[in-house]
């Protein structure tokens, strides 16, 4: 049994403290910016529209994420206080949201800064945006947040926090989980890219990595009162789609050409 009861802020100076979950999101833009640009680089795109490519992702993870909290998981507060949806630093963000947020972003990129094959691009971001999920969950573990269900288990965390329980350490299951699907990806990308057809490599992210989260949520506390009534929660309704669209990606066969 693990106690946890880490500080939430690695550093303070002064009025300004950085937090580990705001490291997360500059270290998954950062690696994110770094593998996308190796690619880029070698289909002939200048630095300006790799910055630009980067700019585009990050306001679509944090639009994304933080619409994907308020209308899914809070949509009668946030529907009647619409202008908190804008207050971003009180918390609430959804990794759903947060992939198709990355996911329009591309599509948004592709359209106004450099036409591309949409989606070969996908392919592209695909593994660091779930990569970036994984580090998202340890900085959610440094948070005491998104807690998993009481166990007995020898693995379980005490969140002292949050409360004196033994639960499963589900942002970890989670982080792992994404970290796994993400770096076999990444190496089929490497390895494959020039000669499996595009989509093959964004299916197999959305289906292995949303079907990780949909089996985790199994280990999780509901985030909000109304999952309690639902026969999957949220998390797993979710994924759901993403699974599918995953799977049709994944499976899909181009046809031969016939000759003529």
């Amino acid at each position: 049994m693990m106690i946890w009861n880490v500080d939430p802020e690695l550093i303070r100076i002064g009025p300004v403290a950085i937090r580990y979950y705001s490291l997360a999101f500059l270290i998954a833009f950062f690696f994110g910016e770094r593998w996308c640009s190796k690619f880029l680089l070698e289909k002939g795109f200048d630095k300006d529209q790799i910055s630009k490519l980067l700019n585009y992702s990050i306001v679509g993870t944090v639009i994304g994420a933080r619409l994907g909290h308020c209308l899914f998981y809070e949509p009668g507060y946030y529907l009647t206080n619409p202008l908190e949806i804008l207050y971003v630093w009180k918390g609430g963000l959804a990794s759903h949201g947060g992939f198709a947020g990355v996911a329009i972003a591309t599509w948004l990129f592709n359209k106004r800064v450099q036409k591309i094959n949409l989606m070969w691009l996908l392919d592209l971001v695909a593994a660091p945006a779930l990569f970036g999920g994984g580090l998202i969950r340890l900085g959610n573990l440094m948070n005491s947040e998104i807690l998993g269900r009481p166990t007995n288990s020898a693995f379980a965390f005490v969140f002292q926090r949050v409360d004196n329980i033994p639960r499963h350490p589900a942002q970890l299951y989670e982080s792992l989980g994404y970290f796994t699907v993400s770096l076999i990806g990444l190496y089929l990308y490497a390895k494959f890219r020039n000669t499996w057809q595009t989509g093959r490599f964004i299916g197999f992210i959305l289906t292995f990595g949303f079907l990780h989260r949909f089996l985790v949520e199994f280990a999780k506390e509901n985030q909000v009162a109304f999952e309690s009534s639902m026969f999957w929660n949220m998390g797993q309704v979710l994924s759901i789609p993403m699974i599918v669209i995953g799977l049709v990606l994944l499976l899909y066969k181009k046809p031969t050409p016939k000759n003529i």
